[in-house]
């Protein structure tokens, strides 16, 4: 055995909870093989004892058979507090702010098809009606958007004399996507270490400038890219989108417990498509009741919101004028993404 392939098998180790290995992670030291002995140094920065338990135990699973018994597999992990930021894990560099941006808040949730960009668009423009100076970075790179939803579709972003992108301007709001750089048809066909060196231009190679919020539009699901944004920026925390019925519930349940593996702290639930209200005022949960309150009571977070299903909510966010545009008090709907966006602002303000 060499040690190349020592590292090849380390490859196929995952750090827990996540699709990302230990070698591309950073997490390994070094590696060396003599007279038939394997030895494996790591180091992770972590406060749950769990992660270095499972790596440790990962690791002898992948190189044990290998190798021809633990006796000879010798693993070390170097076990360290993680730096000052929240979002800071395991290996990484310490996870830095965004010069000129007071707060950053990501917007997640594990599934597809709950609404989180529509609800990201909408929460980013209520908090700009209230004075505030907001970003939105759209960081699904696959499935981008944001571009639309605000009503600049075809525009594309220039760069400044310190070669970093100028965000598009729409709605007060400052934004970044990948829809800016592509046209309407074309894929994003890019692998994890690319979509990862995107995702951490839109964060640290844009000129943001002075911004009270910056709202980041993840991805569904609980991969690579989530990764490498808790690496990169320090979050003040996440809000995770969901909808009423259970099997949103399932996964709502995951994108808290990564959040919860990473150290960003969870603001609070907002509930998607919550009900339908006919013309006379009665209201229709079509999706059944009360999923997510009982979740944040579980979870002991705050639900910021519960937004109702309706069609004007889709037909503005198509036109690019999404309906948190609209007077709240002329617009139950706008209304209800306001109140959201205050009680999210009340919260993350009292971190």
């Amino acid at each position: 055995m060499t040690n190349d392939s020592l590292r090849d098998a380390l490859s196929q180790v995952k750090y827990p909870g996540f699709s990302r290995d230990i070698i591309s992670f950073g997490l390994v030291k070094s590696t060396e093989v003599a007279n038939g002995i394997a030895a494996v140094k790591l180091q992770v920065q972590t406060r749950d004892p769990k992660i270095p338990q499972t790596i440790f135990q990962d690791c002898h699973q992948a190189l044990d058979p290998i190798f021809g018994g633990s006796e000879k597999v010798k693993i070390e992990i170097d076990v360290q507090d993680p730096p000052g930021a929240p979002g800071a894990i395991a290996g990484s560099p310490e996870s830095a702010s965004i010069p000129g941006v007071k707060r950053i808040v990501a917007v997640g949730s594990g599934k597809g098809g709950v609404g989180k960009s529509t609800v990201s668009s909408n929460l980013a423009i209520a908090l700009s009606k209230q004075g505030l100076k907001v970003g939105l970075c759209d960081c699904d790179l696959y499935g981008p958007s944001v571009p639309l939803m605000l009503g600049v579709p075809h525009h594309q972003p220039n760069a400044d004399s310190e070669d970093r992108i100028i965000p598009i301007e729409a709605h007060g709001l400052k934004l970044m996507s990948m829809g800016f750089l592509l046209s309407d048809n074309s894929p994003v066909i890019v692998r994890g270490p690319l979509a990862n060196r995107y995702t951490q231009q839109f964060l640290k190679q844009v000129a943001w400038g002075e911004l009270d919020v910056l709202i980041l539009d993840l991805p569904p699901g609980t991969g690579d890219i989530q990764l490498t944004i808790v690496q990169t920026v320090s979050l003040d925390g996440a809000v995770i989108v969901t909808t009423p019925q259970e099997v949103a519930m399932i996964d709502a349940r995951k994108a808290v417990s990564m959040f919860a593996k990473v150290n960003v702290p969870i603001l609070g639930l907002i509930e998607n498509m919550s009900y339908f209200e006919c013309n006379q005022g009665e209201r229709y949960h079509l999706f059944g009741k009360g999923g997510a309150q009982k979740e944040c009571d579980r979870l002991k977070v705050p639900l910021l919101g519960e937004i109702p299903l309706e069609a004007v909510i889709g037909e503005r966010c198509d036109g690019g004028e999404p309906v948190a545009l609209l007077s709240p008090s002329d617009s139950k709907i706008s209304a209800a993404f306001h109140m959201s966006a205050q009680a999210l602002l009340d919260h993350v303000s009292g971190k």
